[in-house]
C-alpha cells in the first residue's frame, strides 16, 4: 500500500489520474477513507468484491495492476449484472469532468465514482488521515501473510513425509508377510521331513534324516532374501516415521507462529482504531487479516472459508 497521503497534480483532474495509477487496493482504500461516513462503511464488502474482480480480470498484473482494458472492463460489468457499457460509464464521468478524453484503460476508481455517483473533486482531496499506524499495521499484515506462507510450506512438507511414511509402512507389512510366508514354507518342510524320519522303511527313514539335516543346515535363498528385505523395510519405515514426526512438529510450530502474529496484528489494529486511524484503511486490513485466518485450524481461531 502506498504511503502517499496527497495526490500529485495541479488540478483535480490530474489528481484523479494519479489516483487511477495506484493499485486496485490503494484505489479502493482511498475511496473508502474518503466516503466512509457518507456511505462507504455500508458498502465495504461490495467494494472488496469489486477490487478482487479487477484483480482476477487483470490477466497480466493481477493485484499489482491499476486498470483494465476495455474488453475486461466489459467483463467486469457483466459479472456484476451491470446493464451499462464502458462507453456509457465514460459518458457519465465525462459529464462530471472526471475524464476529458477516451482513456484506453478503466481504473477501479472510475467504476466506483460511477457506481456511487460520487464527487471526484471531494475524492481526490479527501484527507487520508495519519498513516503511521496504517504503515505499521500493513507491515504486520505482511508478516502474518509471510508466516502463513511458511506454515503452508511446512504443512505440504509434513503431508509429503507422512505419505512417505505410510508407503514405507505398507512396504514393511508386505515384507513381513513375505518373510512369514517363507518361514512357514521352511517350517512346513521341516515338519514334513521329521515325520518321514519315523515312518516307512529304514532306507526311507535314513534318507529323510539326511534330507532333514541338510534342510536344517541350509539357508534358502527366498527366506534369506525375505529377511534382508524385511530388515531394510524396518529401517526405511523407522526413518520415514521419524521424518514425518519432525515435519509435523515443524508444521505445528509454524501454525503457532502464524497464530501468534495474527493475535498481535489484531491487537494492534484495535489500538490503531482507538487512535482515530483512517477507518477505510483499518477495515481493509482487518478484512485481509480475516482472510488470512481461514488457513488457521479452528482451534487457533480459524474458520472454513466458503467456496
Amino acid at each position: 500500500m502506498s504511503n502517499d497521503r496527497v495526490l500529485r497534480g495541479a488540478t483535480d483532474y490530474d489528481k484523479l489520474q494519479d489516483l487511477g495509477s495506484k493499485t486496485y487496493k490503494e484505489q479502493a482504500v482511498w475511496f473508502l477513507n474518503a466516503f466512509w461516513n457518507q456511505f462507504a462503511k455500508n458498502e465495504t464488502e461490495k467494494i472488496w468484491d469489486y477490487k478482487h474482480k479487477f484483480d482476477q480480470l487483470d490477466l497480466e498484473k493481477k493485484a499489482q495492476g491499476h486498470a483494465l482494458d476495455e474488453l475486461n472492463a466489459h467483463r467486469f460489468l457483466e459479472s456484476f449484472n451491470e446493464t451499462l457499457t464502458v462507453h456509457a460509464m465514460r459518458e457519465k464521468l465525462r459529464a462530471t469532468g472526471a475524464i476529458t478524453d477516451r482513456p484506453k484503460l478503466v481504473p477501479l476508481t472510475h467504476y466506483l465514482l460511477f457506481k456511487y455517483q460520487a464527487d471526484f473533486h471531494f475524492l481526490v482531496n479527501a484527507p487520508q488521515g495519519s498513516q503511521e499506524e496504517i504503515i505499521k499495521a500493513q507491515k504486520m499484515l505482511e508478516e502474518v501473510q509471510a508466516a502463513f506462507r511458511i506454515a503452508s510450506e511446512r504443512e505440504d512438507e509434513a503431508r509429503a513425509r507422512e505419505a512417505e511414511a505410510r508407503a514405507a509402512q505398507r512396504e514393511l507389512e508386505a515384507a513381513l508377510a513375505e518373510l512369514k510366508a517363507q518361514e512357514d514354507a521352511f517350517n512346513n518342510r521341516t515338519e514334513q521331513l521329521k515325520r518321514a524320519t519315523t515312518t516307512g522303511g529304514l532306507v526311507s527313514q535314513n534318507k529323510a534324516k539326511n534330507e532333514l539335516a541338510q534342510h536344517l543346515s541350509s539357508d534358502p535363498l527366498p527366506l534369506r532374501r525375505a529377511k534382508i528385505t524385511q530388515e531394510a523395510a524396518v529401517n526405511k519405515a523407522e526413518k520415514a516415521t521419524r521424518a514425518a514426526e519432525e515435519a509435523r512438529a515443524a508444521a505445528e510450530a509454524a501454525v503457532e507462529e502464524a497464530s501468534r502474529r495474527v493475535a498481535e496484528a489484531e491487537a494492534y489494529l484495535e489500538e490503531a482504531k482507538s487512535k482515530g486511524s483512517p477507518e477505510g484503511a483499518i477495515w481493509w486490513l482487518e478484512r485481509e487479516l480475516h482472510e488470512a485466518k481461514a488457513y488457521l485450524p479452528a482451534s487457533k481461531g480459524g474458520y472454513k472459508k466458503e467456496k
